[in-house]
């Protein structure tokens, strides 16, 4: 990977999941089919979990056989939270990667997965083989990797032990720190990703932070003096996680980092009049009502 060139993982997912309102499938496909013209290195775009945990997500599949990917440099991922879902998503040719929320914290991986830590470390043996048997690359998200709200014990030293097992075990080669509910410190930031990338220099480590939309460019600025060049965002910072807590707190926005990559001269591969024109149509998408 170019040390000059951001990498850009943009979520309409994460964007529309904990949206009390369902969002036609319509208007999905079209919102995404604009995405796609934009030059996103990848869409998160959807989820194969159940749809009595996520609504929003029930019509991933008919998404993604309506959605058109020609002409599309952008790669597709799907979030998987088991073995059923992880079986669903191989199925499509259009996927690159399944992403999974492997939690260090005990009580977010149980409210999300249903699952403890250990039986959640298990089932991924299951899901790398599935993932590798249909050629699909795994991206492990650290959820609550900067801390969380329940009173889990969270240090660097946890986050290295976990990163240290899951790569040595699954060869795991994208993992992004997920900040879930907002509470990365700038100040430790640096560190923390420089220790990591040292450590596991074959490892692709990326940064899905909920933020504050104010303190949008301090938290990339610190990410990046790290070393990280992975970023999750979505459009307008919407979005946020449902099972973490009651109130979401929003993801990156998109035109932060994009204004933070123009600052900075960094490359990029995005069409500016792409995002443009997305970026005029958000609001309509998420105001959308069935």
């Amino acid at each position: 990977m170019q040390m000059d060139k951001i990498k850009i993982i943009e979520c309409p997912r994460d964007a529309m999941q904990g949206l009390s309102h369902f969002i036609p499938t319509e208007t999905k496909v079209e919102y995404i089919d604009l995405l796609l013209k934009c030059g996103f290195d990848v869409l998160d775009m959807g989820s194969f979990v159940s749809p009595k945990a996520i609504p929003q997500m029930k019509d991933t599949a008919d998404v993604l056989d309506r959605i058109s990917l020609n002409d599309s440099s952008t790669k597709l991922l799907t979030i998987i939270a088991n073995k059923r879902g992880a079986e669903a998503a191989v199925c499509y040719d259009q996927i690159t990667y399944l992403g999974f929320p492997f939690s260090i914290s005990e009580t977010f991986q149980q409210r999300n997965t249903n699952k403890s830590i250990e039986e959640s470390f298990l089932l991924l043996e299951d899901i790398f083989s599935i993932a590798s048997a249909k050629r699909k690359e795994v991206v492990l998200y650290l959820s609550m990797g900067f801390g969380n709200p329940y009173g889990d014990d969270w240090s660097d030293e946890i986050l290295f032990h976990w990163t240290k097992r899951l790569n040595e075990s699954f060869g795991a080669s994208i993992i992004a720190l997920s900040d879930t509910i907002g509470c990365a410190d700038s100040k430790i930031l640096p560190d923390l990703y420089k220790n990591l990338i040292a450590s596991f220099p074959k490892v692709e480590f990326g940064a899905h932070l909920h933020v504050n939309p104010l303190y949008a460019q301090e938290l990339i600025s610190a990410s990046h003096e790290g070393g990280c060049m992975r970023f999750d965002t979505a459009m307008k910072g919407f979005g946020g996680c449902p099972m973490a807590k009651d109130d979401l707190t929003g993801n990156l926005p998109t035109e932060e980092l994009i204004k933070w990559i123009n600052k900075n001269n960094m490359k990029n591969n995005l069409d500016q009049n792409a995002v443009s024109l997305v970026m005029n149509s958000v609001s309509k998408v998420f105001e959308s009502t069935q």
